[in-house]
């Protein structure tokens, strides 16, 4: 989780929040396919971190992963968190990697 918000707050700037999620938990080789997944252009508008996290975990995990980044975070969209809920993206990365380290421990 930290080595995400490490990746994430980098400068120069390398990753976007989807990318810092995947690299920070050890996947590299996600960075390309997930470049165009920040600053809201996530799939449905999600998240880019989130995005990344539901890459990475189990489909089983997914549903409760959501809901939880939701009940911390107020949304899972990344229109409604910078703008309603004034949530930060690195916060969002913390988040989105902590959920899925837990997610993926469970899974082993």
């Amino acid at each position: 989780m930290n080595r995400a918000v490490e990746v994430f707050s980098e400068l120069p700037k390398t990753c976007n929040c989807a990318q810092a999620v995947a690299v920070g938990l050890g996947h590299e080789e996600l960075k390309a396919e997930l470049a165009m997944c920040g600053g809201g252009r996530a799939p449905e508008g999600r998240c880019g971190a989130l995005h990344a996290a539901l890459r990475l975990t189990p489909a089983e995990e997914h549903e409760s992963i959501k809901a939880e980044f939701r009940r911390t975070a107020g949304s899972e969209f990344c229109r409604e968190l910078k703008g309603v809920y004034q949530y930060p993206c690195v916060k969002c990365v913390e988040l989105a990697a902590k959920l899925a380290e837990a997610a993926i421990k469970k899974t082993r």
